[in-house]
């Protein structure tokens, strides 16, 4: 049975909850997104999948589809890459292997970085656990609100552009897949990968020499609307597209009140989210019932 995606409504392809870096139950993305009047939403937490079954459940009672995917945290020299896999198996050997990698050494570093803070602050890791849920990936975004709940700095903004900046003097590093491993992961798994906001803060990653690898190794489509790809950048992006043949998305990044981001400022186009549906062999779309 072919799903009409035009005929449910606009669709919002990364969106982030509480099991990653977002505030929002995964449940809640998804009415969240019903109640913004989408009709399919992508949740896409950070290297884990631990809320497709809630979200699942949510889709099916708010008549919202439901794009399960997870967003890989890559690094290129010294620019981190992010790459979004879309209905990939989450079972597969590689991508489970990968994940609980990433998992303890994320644990790993923010425990260090707590340590590092707490030196000069009143920063303890309890006062971190607060902000994240059971088993969720704690990384920096959960510091961050931590350090606002404390009244040490007044918004997560302000936590990553001092703090936790990377020139702050408490960044930890930490592992992170190299792009064009973190697409073959996607791909094994039988997922289709889309390079997140590639132009964030102004350094369009699809100009690097990379790019070429990166399709030769399996890549699916960039995510050009974004809020934090600007318009030169998307004139760029959208060039790339072209000559490479790849898939274009657009999205919110939404991650609660963590961010200013809006479900539905950006979306995909329902031909493009068909093409990843008709591509994917790892997952299936949950659908409204």
């Amino acid at each position: 049975m072919t799903t009409d995606w035009a005929a449910l409504g606009p669709i919002d392809l990364h969106a982030h909850s509480r099991e990653s870096d977002g505030t929002d139950a995964p449940g809640d993305v998804v009415r969240a997104a019903a109640a913004a009047g989408l009709g399919a939403v992508a949740l896409t937490d950070h290297d884990t999948v631990s809320g497709w079954a809630e979200a699942s459940e949510a889709a099916r009672e708010a008549g919202v589809a439901l794009i399960p995917g997870v967003e890989f945290s890559a690094q290129l020299g010294p620019a981190s890459v992010h790459v979004l896999g879309y209905l990939l198996d989450p079972e597969s050997a590689a991508f489970v292997g990968e994940r609980e990698r990433i998992r303890l050494e994320r644990l790993e570093r923010a425990e260090r970085m707590v340590h590092a803070i707490g030196r000069d602050y009143p920063l303890t890791w309890e006062h971190v656990e607060e902000h994240s849920a059971p088993g969720a990936t704690i990384g920096r975004p959960h510091i961050a609100d931590a350090l606002v709940t404390l009244g040490i700095v007044p918004d997560r903004s302000a936590a990553f552009e001092g703090i936790l900046h990377w020139q702050g003097g408490y960044y930890q590093p930490h592992h992170a897949p190299d792009p064009v491993d973190a697409i073959g992961i996607i791909k094994q798994a039988g997922g289709v990968a889309v390079l997140a906001h590639p132009a964030a803060r102004g350094r369009p990653v699809m100009r690097m020499r990379a790019l070429g690898q990166l399709v030769d190794a399996g890549l699916d489509g960039v995510e050009v609307w974004h809020r934090d790809n600007d318009e030169a950048s998307r004139r760029v992006l959208l060039a790339d597209a072209e000559r490479y043949g790849l898939l274009v998305t657009g999205s919110s990044d939404y991650h609660g009140f963590g961010k200013p981001n809006r479900l539905g400022e950006h979306t995909t186009e329902p031909e493009v989210l068909a093409e990843i549906v008709r591509r994917a062999t790892g997952w299936a779309p949950v659908l409204p019932a």
